[in-house]
């Protein structure tokens, strides 16, 4: 350091305590107000630059914000064109959202299908050997070579259509109802994903020959259904020869019966009118009180004689019945069928076997002289009440008793008694068995679910002095007042859950 350093560094001290000695008389001079304005002057100073600070974070938030929305549109993009391409096959998946299937050939019955079918893959064959299945080019070279070319490129058309060919047959053989349309996506995906493959070689399959494949796709499936068809319509000709050949044995036995008694009785009478030819005044009397009875016994089979040959000769009399199997299938559910039998709760009888849990109940039995028309008016009036749409064989309906009724009235011109409250004996007294073994009632809610009888608790009000909400939903049994909880998902199907809330007791 020079003498001049040292002469500078000892005037800075003194300028400093000057300005030091200044600025302590100027603070001294300050009031207080002032003092206050300076203090909030340097506040808001600093205010200033942290808010600059902030704005410029929320700027550099908001460009990483705009960054990472195009971010995520485009993500969002390229998830919808993947999804686009995926192709679910799940029956799961594609049970809860699956179209009607269109028919497009309806053709009378399956031989036609197979013969249609065989020409469909007589054309595949035939385009395949005509080099027209797929598209190629005739000048490609390969090694500086045209025949190694064409061979390298006839090698590649083999490879394309035998992977297509075999995919097709692969996935045609698991078509069903329900994942038509899937299997027909996947058939387009596939040519277009090995003509992509084939692209650099401009080898692809024609548009013509993937038509070949969607019509044996739709050949195939509509094959399948009206074998299916077919089957349910031998079955039901079975069923009605069966029905036929129990009515014909059904007339035989009974026109023995009433053979054999008729010839009793007419045996029988004839050897009363020789007692009575020898009987005195009191005998006399008796002897034709008894043969008053028997003319009449042979007057009631003479007329049983000629219902069965009435039966026998009108092959449309019959029976209409409706009846009902709560326990089974719960309430409002009825079959609407026709027998000829001549004792039709045979048939019934038959019905309720052990394929369901409990017998059917019995709710009109209508003998009608064109039995078939009866039954095809009931059918008709309730044809979008069905619970099989498909196959018209099941012939249960979802409707109350009160329409069948109207409906029977209006197509037969007799009186029919109905039934209204079923007896449902067993499935009432398993019901009853069940409360008392403590189980709880069986209740439907799309599965079936054990619904236990909560035991009324101390806290929980009496009916009379409970105060009900009009805009909830109760259920009254009982056991008490319940309070319906709302619905929620069981498997697919939407139902009211089985929690039920004790609101007051009974």
């Amino acid at each position: 350091m020079g003498i001049t350093d040292v002469f500078k560094t000892k005037q800075f001290k003194n300028d400093i305590e000057r300005l030091t000695a200044e600025n302590n008389y100027l603070n001294s001079l300050l009031t207080p107000e002032m003092r206050q304005a300076v203090s909030i002057n340097a506040e808001i100073q600093r205010l200033n630059a942290e808010k600059a600070s902030v704005q410029a974070a929320i700027e550099d938030g908001m460009s990483k914000r705009q960054a990472l929305a195009q971010e995520i549109h485009s993500l969002n993009e390229e998830i919808e064109k993947k999804k686009a391409s995926i192709i679910f096959l799940d029956d799961e998946i594609l049970y809860q959202d699956f179209g009607l299937y269109t028919p497009v050939y309806n053709l009378m019955n399956s031989e036609k299908y197979k013969d249609r079918l065989a020409v469909v893959r007589e054309q595949q064959k035939t385009m395949i050997k005509n080099n027209t299945a797929a598209a190629f080019p005739t000048n490609f070279t390969y090694n500086n070579s045209l025949a190694q070319g064409k061979k390298l490129v006839a090698d590649n058309v083999k490879q394309i259509l035998r992977a297509f060919n075999n995919e097709c047959e692969a996935i045609i053989d698991k078509v069903k109802f329900n994942n038509v349309e899937a299997i027909r996506k996947r058939i387009i995906k596939s040519c277009e994903d090995l003509n992509k493959l084939n692209s650099k070689m401009l080898i692809s399959i024609t548009p013509a020959y993937l038509d070949l494949k969607l019509q044996e796709m739709n050949l195939c499936y509509e094959y399948a259904i009206k074998k299916q068809e077919e089957k349910e319509e031998q079955k039901r000709i079975r069923e009605e020869q069966r029905e036929a050949q129990k009515l014909h044995k059904e007339i035989e036995e009974a026109r023995r019966t009433s053979e054999k008694e008729r010839i009793h009785y007419r045996n029988a009478l004839h050897r009363l009118e020789i007692q009575m030819q020898s009987a005195n005044e009191v005998e006399r009397t008796i002897l034709e009180e008894r043969r008053q009875e028997m003319e009449q016994q042979l007057s009631n089979i003479e007329e049983e004689i000629r219902k069965i040959d009435y039966r026998e000769a009108n092959q449309r009399a019959g029976y209409v019945y409706i009846i009902s199997n709560i326990g089974s299938f719960g309430e409002n559910v009825y079959k609407i069928g026709m027998t000829r039998r001549l004792e039709p709760m045979d048939r019934v009888d038959e019905l309720g076997d052990a394929s369901v849990p409990f017998a059917f109940d019995v709710h009109a039995m209508i003998f009608s002289d064109d039995a078939p028309a009866l039954e095809a008016a009931l059918h008709r009036a309730f044809d979008d009440r069905k619970v099989n749409m498909v196959n018209t064989r099941r012939e249960f309906f979802h409707v109350t008793l009160e329409e069948i009724e109207a409906v029977v009235k209006k197509n037969f011109d007799r009186t029919v008694e109905f039934t209204k409250i079923p007896n449902a004996e067993q499935y009432r007294e398993s019901q009853m068995m069940r409360r008392q073994l403590g189980l709880g009632t069986l209740t439907r809610q799309g599965a079936v679910v054990d619904v236990q009888a909560p035991t009324p608790t101390a806290s929980v009000p009496p009916a009379s002095q409970a105060v009900l909400d009009p805009s909830k939903e109760y259920l009254l049994t009982k056991w008490g007042i319940y309070e319906m909880p709302e619905p929620y998902k069981v498997c697919i199907a939407k139902g009211p859950r089985s929690g039920l809330k004790l609101v007051a007791t009974v």
